[in-house]
This record gives structure tokens, C-alpha cells and sequence, in this order.
């Protein structure tokens, strides 16, 4: 039983590395023993078994990690038929170029939402939104959205769960949702990152199932509240045309 323990500690600890990936290109072994919180000794040895799987590349020259070719191989495998990130990219574009700004995609898990599709802006000066980042669920347009548009009792869970947040004031989320609700849209400033804005409307399947939020994000100089309130049909109107195609 315990060399069972341990082997899926290695596992989730290899895990662990592959996801350090997920908002970094390529990384030295220090700053991955950070990220993960284990010993360099530890992680050089699990990056000898990734590399030697073909997982991860080192770079003799520079000392640095990066993902290897088998990731791409397994993920030319993905069932994309109905997987909305790849499904509702041309429209993310469509509304990239109608908007000028950076367009991401995100669905809820757990107490997080995940970024699992983006268009960046074209401007010189733009938010730079990378795949897979995971943000808190209690701030900023798109968490709002993700719980605002979930059923009664999937948002009293979410409040109820012993890791949200305490600080976060229950009375005032709640009414916050309902304006989110009312309005069919959400907006922030600020709230999670200095210097930037964002406005998310929710992407409803047939029946008003909650799909994913759709967010258009900038500076907050240039994605100012008018700007935003200007931008809020159209992007409603993209979210339901996304709704649209999906099952």
C-alpha cells in the first residue's frame, strides 16, 4: 500500500511540473522546484523521467525546460467535434477584430476558472491572455458570470464551500450577481490586476445551460466603463450566436 501511495505521489508531482508549463514557455529547474514546492533534487529526477518520455525538452545550452513533441502527440487526439474552444475560435476572432481587444473564453472548475481558449488584440499596447491560466472565481467579469449564470443551488455550494473565500462579503456577491443577471453581462476595473478591465457575458446552450463566460479584456485607459457599455450588446450578441452552436 505504501509503495502504491508513493507511486501516485510521483505521478501527481510529475503532473505537477507538466502544469507549470501551462503559462510559461520554458523554465530553469529552479524556477519549477518554486513553482511545485519540492527539492531540486526531487524535481530534477522527475524531469529526467518526463524528459526521457519524451514530455519535456532540456535545452543544454541555457539549462532550461520546455514541453517535448509527445504533448502535441497526445493532443492531436483530443475529440474536437465538441470541445467549444476550438468550436467558437473563428467567432473569438470575428469579435477580436470587431473589437480591437483581447477575447477569452472560460469555464468554472471547482472554485477557479480556467482560460481555455483566447484571441490576443493586435494593439501594440493589449492584455496578454495565456491558455490555461486558472483565476479566483470571486473576482473579476468572467467569475462573476460563471456563478451569476449557475443554477440557485450550484451558487449557495460555491458560497457554502469551506475554501471560499471568507472575506468576501456574502450579502454584497449576491447582489452583485443579481445585477449581473438582470443586466446579461459583468464588468471590472481593477479588481484583479492594476491597469486592467474587462466586460463577460455568459454563453448559454439550448435550455439556458451554462457553457462558458466569453470576456473581452484591455487596459483599463482604453477599456473604459463607456467603452465597456458600448461593447456589452455585441458581445451578447456574439454569446448567443456561440450558444447557438453548440449542443
Amino acid at each position: 500500500m505504501e509503495d502504491g501511495k508513493l507511486t501516485v505521489r510521483a505521478v501527481e508531482r510529475a503532473l505537477d511540473i507538466l502544469l507549470c508549463f501551462a503559462e510559461a514557455e520554458d523554465l530553469s529547474l529552479t524556477e519549477i522546484s518554486g513553482r511545485v514546492s519540492l527539492h531540486k533534487s526531487t524535481v530534477h529526477r522527475l524531469l529526467a523521467s518526463l524528459e526521457g518520455k519524451g514530455f519535456i525538452i532540456r535545452d543544454p545550452a541555457s539549462e532550461r525546460y520546455r514541453l517535448g513533441f509527445r504533448i502535441w502527440e497526445l493532443s492531436a487526439n483530443l475529440t474536437h467535434s465538441d470541445d467549444p474552444a476550438l468550436i467558437l475560435l473563428p467567432e473569438m476572432e470575428r469579435l477580436r477584430d470587431q473589437l480591437g481587444e483581447t477575447i477569452s473564453l472560460y469555464v468554472r472548475d471547482g472554485l477557479e476558472r480556467v482560460r481555455v481558449q483566447a484571441v490576443q488584440s493586435n494593439q501594440a499596447i493589449r492584455r496578454v491572455a495565456p491558455i490555461g491560466a486558472r483565476l479566483p472565481l470571486y473576482v473579476g467579469a468572467s467569475s462573476k458570470v460563471l456563478v451569476a449564470f449557475e443554477a440557485p443551488d450550484a451558487q449557495l455550494a460555491l458560497l457554502r464551500d469551506p475554501d471560499w473565500p471568507q472575506a468576501v462579503a456574502t450579502a454584497a456577491f449576491l447582489q452583485q450577481l443579481h445585477e449581473v443577471k438582470t443586466l446579461g453581462y459583468a464588468t471590472s476595473v481593477e479588481e484583479r490586476e492594476p491597469g486592467a478591465a474587462a466586460v463577460s457575458a455568459p454563453i448559454l446552450a439550448r435550455g439556458g445551460r451554462l457553457i462558458a463566460a466569453l470576456a473581452v479584456s484591455g487596459p483599463s485607459n482604453r477599456l473604459t466603463v463607456e467603452k465597456m457599455k458600448e461593447f456589452a450588446p455585441l458581445l451578447m450578441e456574439a454569446a448567443r450566436r456561440m450558444g447557438k452552436m453548440l449542443k
